[in-house]
């Protein structure tokens, strides 16, 4: 087999008919991501490949920027001030290393999907790469509009803080027929659940302001956010996102509340109890309003962030030093979250998401318990981060199947900072093909490629068509 021929990842004959005769041709619903909405709205040019695929400053792809430090490349060839063009060739060193690693697949599946550029990524062959790769990105196919469309992408979710005017989104708007895809808020109040933070008391002043409320305590912050998603839901937002990097169930009366707001108003220093206290019952909050407004609520749990303390105090977070979290009881927690909201039926369509492949068994037997009135009403969540391999895709779509109904998936996301991300989705609908294509080639599943194919392009794409929302009752499905 050559590398990513035709058959790259399709590993036995229906695997191959699933993809290429179901898979590949489905939309993409790109429902959780970290594009930039003010980039897609300029639509301007990158200057060069390292740009677009490595960094501008210290923002950009963090997933290659630990294999170059791996590989010994200097800081300032990374996130530093180092030449656009040896940054490239560095990477070029380190990918000739990465045998094994899904960044070696992707990083060529990208340049044969996007530049149609076939030559192996190497030190020799760079110098030729960089050319032809800077001369396609000057063309008007290499603007974030059109490779979004070009990727045959119907929606974009981006990232949004509760307290954005979402200006860029408002633009966009009328240019969605034009675009050919929507561009669509998806709601992260990280600044909002860290109370313990320098600088919560001034963040509630630019929430409250933008709400229209005077935030002075508990109540007030719900009506704040009642409004935000309000604004929101009304810009075409129907998913939150929330980061859960530990948590443990505790809950707090309305005078603790008001107090503990009070002391992070104040800057004052809070106890873990009183933490965990708050972010219960902002939890509590955020589920009730999710369910209110028929959103889906997504928990990415069980990360480490930033360890190497003097690299984060030199360039920020996301910058590539975290880890899998460690957490063993988290599941126990979120299900006393869950069990507590299930009594006022304020449990919401829900996305779970761990970075400890070791939760993935126990949350979805968790979710079990709390399905019922929506079709999955809760998810195992696509493999994230650490997990986004051929094999941790495997293992997801394992235990998912083995403990609910896969067919009723919602697949892949990119969960990416870049426009040419997209070759994931063929790489997990592969990874998928491939895995039913097993399951037939043991007799579990039947031997029927029509029926499958109707599988394989659900989770591709309908099931997120119809789980989220997106688009207008009277708007077909691809089916």
């Amino acid at each position: 087999m050559q590398l990513l021929d035709d058959d790259f990842l399709l590993d036995n004959d229906m695997a191959k008919t699933l993809y290429q005769d179901y898979a590949a041709q489905m939309p993409i619903i790109d429902f959780h991501c970290h594009l930039n909405p003010s980039e897609i709205y300029q639509n301007k040019n990158y200057t060069n490949i390292t740009r677009i695929w490595l960094n501008e400053g210290t923002y950009g792809d963090h997933y290659k920027w630990r294999l170059m430090r791996a590989n010994g490349v200097d800081e300032k060839y990374i996130t530093g001030d180092g030449d656009d063009y040896l940054k490239f060739i560095e990477w070029a060193k380190t990918i000739e290393n990465a045998y094994g690693n899904p960044l070696y697949e992707w990083t060529h599946l990208e340049l044969r999907r996007f530049f149609h550029i076939d030559e192996r990524l190497t030190a020799e062959s760079a110098p030729r790469i960089w050319e032809k790769a800077n001369q396609l990105l000057q063309t008007d196919d290499f603007k974030p509009r059109q490779l979004i469309k070009n990727s045959n992408v119907q929606v974009v979710c981006t990232t949004d803080d509760p307290a954005s005017d979402l200006h860029y989104h408002q633009l966009l708007k009328p240019e969605e027929a034009a675009n050919g895809f929507k561009t669509l808020p998806a709601m992260r109040p990280d600044q909002l659940m860290q109370i313990d933070r320098d600088g919560f008391g001034g963040y509630l002043k630019t929430l409250g302001k933008v709400a229209g409320v005077e935030i002075h305590d508990f109540a007030t912050i719900v009506t704040a956010l009642t409004q935000r998603f309000e604004f929101f839901n009304e810009m075409g937002g129907r998913l939150s996102d929330h980061s859960l990097l530990t948590y443990h169930f505790e809950e707090a009366t309305q005078a603790e509340l008001d107090a503990i707001v009070a002391k992070g108003i104040n800057n004052a220093a809070l106890s873990e109890h009183e933490i965990n206290q708050y972010l219960t019952m902002l939890l509590e909050a955020l589920m009730k309003l999710n369910t209110q407004f028929n959103w889906t609520m997504q928990f990415h749990i069980n990360s480490d962030r930033d360890l190497n303390r003097p690299m984060f105090a030199k360039i920020g977070p996301d910058t590539g030093y975290d880890a899998v979290g460690t957490q063993p009881d988290i599941v126990k927690h979120i299900s006393a979250l869950y069990t507590k909201m299930q009594q006022t039926e304020d449990v919401p369509k829900s996305i779970f998401y761990s970075l400890n492949s070791n939760d993935w068994l126990e949350l979805a037997t968790m979710m079990g318990c709390f399905q019922g009135g929506t079709t999955q009403k809760l998810q195992l969540g696509a493999g994230w981060w650490f997990n986004d391999t051929a094999e941790g895709m495997t293992q997801q779509l394992q235990v998912f199947a083995l403990q609910s109904l896969l067919p009723h998936f919602v697949g892949m996301l990119t969960d990416s900072r870049s426009f040419l991300s997209y070759p994931r989705h063929e790489y997990f609908r592969r990874v998928l093909c491939s895995f039913y294509g097993r399951l037939v080639e043991q007799g579990r599943v039947p031997n029927d490629a029509a029926e499958l194919g109707r599988v394989v392009q659900n989770i591709a794409y309908n099931n997120a068509h119809d789980y989220f929302d997106f688009f207008k009752i009277n708007e077909r499905s691809l089916r």
